[in-house]
Formats: C-alpha cells, sequence, structure tokens
C-alpha cells in the first residue's frame, strides 16, 4: 500500500499536517509492507527536509500512490482520479460551497473518506483536532479580555511554538485577572482542551451551586453538561440520553449561569433540535451578565446568540451589540466582546498534528493491513465506483443540487 502526505493547496494556508515525521517513522516500524511519500510543500510546519532527514521521499508527483492524506478541501482540479481520499470536505452537513467537490469526488472515481466520519460503531469520532481547538480557544479568550481592558497582553497564539509556551503566557497574566466567573460547557475533546488551560492556571473549578450562589475573591470556573443548561419542559429529571435523544422535550436553563457568568466558553457540541442556550431575547435582558465569549463551537446564529458569524486568525475578535443585534466594535462599553475563529487548531500547527496525527496511526492505519477487521474503514467511505455509499445516500439530493 503507497501512502501519500499531500500538499495543503486551500487558501488561507493551512500548516497543519496529518503526520509527522517521527510518527511516520512510527508508522512504517510498525507496517513494514507501508510506502510513504511526501509531496513538497512550502508551508507544512514540518520541513521538507525533515521528513528527508527522516528517511522518506520528497517529491512533487505523488501519483503512483493509493491513498492521499491531507488535512483541508483539496481543489477539484488537484484530486487524481481513481485514488482513495482521506481530508475535512466539509460536505456531509450539505454545505452548499462544497457541492462541487462531492461531485468531484464522483466523477473522478475517487473513494473518499472524510475525517469527520471516522468514528467508532456509536458513531464517537476516532480522531479530530477538537483538544487543539479548545487549547487555543480558551488562550484567545483571555487574550480578547486583555485587549478590550488593557490589563494586560497577551501575543497571538500563532506565534508561540506550544501549547507549553501559550501556559506560561496565561500564567504570566494570572495575578492581573479580576475575580472573573468563568463558564465552560462541553464534555468532549474541545472541553478538554479548554479545562487544560484553566487548570493550568491555577484557576479554582467550583460546582454548580457555588457558582451560581456565591462570589469568590479570586477567578473561578464552573464546568457544565447538557443537563445543567437544560431541562425537561414537562419537569421530570433524567439522563442525557433521553436528552440527545428527545431534545425538543428541553428548554434552556442557561439563564440561571447567565446572571452570574463573566467569561463563557463554548466547548459543546450543538445537536440539531436542541435548545439555543441563550437567544438575542435572552442577551437583551438586564440581568445577562456575559461579557466575553469564546466560541469554540462557533455554529453561527445559533445557541449562542453572540456569534452571528466566524471571526479569522488575522482579526479574531469582534462586539455583538445585544440591542441592536449588530456588530460593533468589541471595544464599545455595550458590547459582548465575542472571539468565534472557526480553525483555531491552525494556530498551533506542530502540537494540532501531532497529535492527530497519532490517532490516525492509533485508529485509521491498522484498518489497511488488518482487512478492516472494526469497520472503521467502511464506516468513513463516503463514496465508491462512482457513487455515493449505502451509508452517506442522505447526501444524494444535495449531489443532485436539489439542496
Amino acid at each position: 500500500m503507497k501512502f501519500a502526505i499531500i500538499k495543503e493547496r486551500k487558501n488561507p494556508p493551512d500548516r497543519r499536517v496529518v503526520f509527522s515525521p517521527s510518527e511516520l517513522k512510527e508508522l512504517q516500524k510498525k507496517h513494514p509492507k507501508a510506502t510513504i511519500k511526501i509531496e513538497s510543500s512550502d508551508i507544512r510546519v514540518f520541513s521538507d527536509d525533515a521528513y528527508k532527514d527522516a528517511g522518506f521521499e520528497v517529491t512533487n508527483d505523488v501519483s503512483d500512490c493509493d491513498v492521499m492524506i491531507g488535512v483541508k478541501e483539496v481543489p477539484v482540479d488537484a484530486l487524481i482520479p481513481n485514488k482513495k481520499y482521506f481530508f475535512f470536505s466539509h460536505t456531509i452537513k450539505k454545505q452548499p460551497y462544497n457541492r462541487k467537490l462531492l461531485q468531484a469526488f464522483i466523477s473522478k472515481n475517487i473513494e473518499f473518506y472524510d475525517h469527520e466520519t471516522i468514528v467508532k460503531e456509536n458513531g464517537a469520532r476516532l480522531i479530530g483536532f477538537g483538544r487543539y481547538a479548545g487549547i487555543v480557544g480558551a488562550y484567545n479568550g483571555f487574550r480578547a479580555i486583555g485587549l478590550t481592558t488593557n490589563s494586560f497582553q497577551l501575543p497571538k497564539a500563532e506565534t508561540l511554538h506550544d501549547q507549553k509556551e501559550l501556559i506560561v503566557e496565561l500564567q504570566k497574566i494570572k495575578s492581573t485577572l479580576p475575580n472573573l466567573k468563568i463558564l465552560l460547557t462541553g464534555s468532549g475533546k474541545v472541553m478538554h482542551g479548554a479545562k487544560e488551560m484553566l487548570d493550568a492556571m491555577n484557576i479554582t473549578k467550583v460546582s454548580v451551586n457555588d457558582y451560581i450562589q456565591k462570589t469568590f475573591a479570586e477567578p473561578v470556573y464552573c464546568l457544565i453538561d447538557v443537563l445543567d443548561y437544560n431541562k425537561r419542559k414537562d419537569g421530570k429529571i433524567l439522563d442525557r440520553h433521553d436528552f440527545y435523544k428527545y431534545p425538543e422535550n428541553y428548554e434552556s436553563d442557561f439563564m440561571r449561569f447567565a446572571k452570574v457568568t463573566d467569561f463563557f466558553i463554548a466547548g459543546h457540541f450543538y445537536g440539531d433540535g436542541s435548545p439555543y442556550l441563550f437567544t438575542r431575547e435572552d442577551a437583551k435582558l438586564p440581568d445577562f451578565n456575559i461579557k466575553y465569549v469564546a466560541d469554540v463551537s462557533c455554529d453561527i446564529d445559533g445557541p449562542v446568540a453572540s456569534t452571528i458569524k466566524p471571526s479569522t486568525i488575522a482579526n479574531p475578535i469582534y462586539g455583538y451589540h445585544p440591542q441592536t443585534e449588530k456588530e460593533v466594535d468589541f471595544k464599545d462599553k455595550e458590547s459582548i466582546v465575542v472571539m468565534a475563529v472557526d480553525n483555531l487548531p491552525c494556530e498551533l500547527p506542530k502540537d494540532a498534528s501531532e497529535g492527530f496525527g497519532e490517532m490516525f496511526l492509533q485508529h485509521v492505519i491498522p484498518a489497511f493491513f488488518n482487512n478492516d477487521k472494526d469497520g472503521v474503514l467502511s464506516r468513513a467511505k463516503m463514496t465508491e465506483n462512482g457513487k455515493l455509499t449505502e451509508r452517506f445516500s442522505y447526501l444524494q439530493d444535495y449531489l443532485n443540487g436539489k439542496v
């Protein structure tokens, strides 16, 4: 089996890669029958020379390889027919802007696997950059506070080498922080990444009851999950599986947190049909207290009302004016300060690449050599033999241009 690590061609440039040189050496060691080529790139976080030094061929032509592995969407004209491809296609939710990409998989007879569709039998993701989105998102949220208040300055995350350097910078500003109440939502990799940063700053974690009822003489944070900020309309108390199965039976109970929160880090996954955390009308209420939002989940015009657009690494912060429902300068005293960068892991390309590669090596590569005994590839495969696979047949109307 011949694998190619392909060049990232999407703009703005993405420096991430699925495998670092050291991880490819580990892959070669575990699977000696694998052949690996590196497509030359001048933007990748690991240089061409680093791969050459590790013993791998770096070339401008990888057309003789069977499996093409990348991170972001490959431009249609760069797709090589009759190959297997792995990357984030942003098509599984019928995104209109990538319809032509899915159509190209069909017309070029490409066997396509989306990183998002690499899941366990229960649907849980096996690989992803979520942890690094949480790490950078939390950091950027504190940076936004400093820029708004002029009380401290943090360098841009993309100028720092790794998570350790981000933590060093955050530890420097801990003593200058006001007595913030910080709320963190979620239960997955994004939440864990953000929590790592709060814990590294030695910010005290408090219970839901204490968070809501008490005042503190130091910054504190509270971690909440779906049943903390949603309640059944009939008042019954059931488990989180009931919420996931019947979200329409629930309504938001988030305002009890919004009344006491200063800084909200949104690290949750939002499912279709679930209640919004807070609406635009909620944000207008006089007792709505949230001033800073780091929306790592970044669902636009969705469950976090202040997230009206994604922001960028170049311009990561904007202001949301609750009364006018418009974007304003983030230093406007009446605004909610929003950080909603939708490609946060790009700011930490080395760590993000190494972490992703570790997961890909563990969960995906073995399937090529064990006859896919756990069904990882069969579940992830979106297109084959010029058509959608049965699992992804729901995309047929989208593919045909009817959605």
